[in-house]
């Protein structure tokens, strides 16, 4: 493929919102915000397939990325997932800064592939989970106030992700989101994430950053109950409710050998009795 055919479609992974390991807008959410939800959706996962792609060079997918920003900005029409968004946003007088934020971790993505500490990592996540939930609390018209607990739920679910894909994050684009200084406390190499199985230092490694994913939790545990939206606050607890789950497995799981999500009947399960629990309770 040429530089001059090359475009975000080309890079796109086939993955869909019904593939997510958490819900996007879920039948809880009003149908009138479901389409500027799934504008910002299919935005973000195009831009994600672009920084994830391991063909295309960083400097083709950085290409890519830039025509997408320059789209979402209003200086160009040359990406239409940027423009179906950008519709979206003078529809609804929205700021675009939320997608210009996660452009700037998908760029972030074709450059950096190791992470010092934790505090690396969730400067990472701000502009890569924090932006999604903000951008859904903006749609509807919720107070900036409940930001901070999205912020922590966001971050918590970005960091989720990372543990159950390590390994084939690392396998195959070489990335690694499990801070260094603690592989290296654990005794642990950043090679241990090639292995069919985790040795008892990446375990380790893995468990602590599953127990501090579980502070940021307890940070957004009281989000859906400041959530005016009764809807979005249902689907809010249901989200908790499966990121608390998966932490706690996180915390002995091995995602090299064992698969570290839900099954399908109980992610229904665990976010039916949560959303049923805030809607009652």
């Amino acid at each position: 493929m040429t530089s001059e055919t090359l475009s975000a479609a080309a890079l796109a992974s086939g993955k869909g919102h019904k593939d997510e390991n958490f819900p996007v807008a879920s039948w809880l959410v009003k149908p009138r915000h479901r389409a500027p939800i799934m504008a910002f959706y299919r935005f973000a996962r195009a831009a994600d397939d672009v920084a994830d792609n391991e063909h295309a060079s960083p400097q083709e997918r950085l290409a890519l990325l830039s025509a997408m920003r320059a789209t979402l900005a209003g200086t160009s029409e040359a990406d239409p997932e940027a423009l179906a968004l950008r519709g979206v946003l003078e529809a609804y007088r929205l700021s675009p800064q939320h997608g210009l934020d996660l452009l700037t971790a998908f760029e972030r993505d074709c450059t950096v592939s190791r992470y010092a500490n934790w505090a690396e990592l969730i400067d990472y996540c701000r502009v890569s989970a924090m932006p999604v939930g903000r951008y859904v609390l903006d749609v509807h018209g919720e107070d900036r106030a409940t930001w901070a607990a999205n912020d922590a739920l966001c971050a918590a679910l970005q960091v989720i992700n990372h543990l159950q894909d390590c390994g084939e994050d690392y396998r195959r684009i070489d990335r690694v989101y499990i801070p260094l200084d603690l592989l290296a406390r654990s005794g642990a190499r950043v090679e241990d994430l090639g292995a069919e199985r985790a040795t008892p230092g990446l375990k380790a490694a893995i468990g602590e950053c599953a127990r501090l994913t579980q502070g940021l939790l307890q940070q957004s545990a009281r989000f859906a109950r400041d959530i005016r939206d009764k809807r979005l606050a249902m689907e809010v607890a249901a989200i908790q409710a499966l990121a608390e789950s998966l932490a706690r497995r996180l915390r002995t799981a091995d995602p090299l050998s064992e698969r570290v999500h839900h099954s399908k009947a109980r992610m229904a399960w665990i976010a039916a009795r949560a959303a049923l629990g805030r809607a009652f309770g």
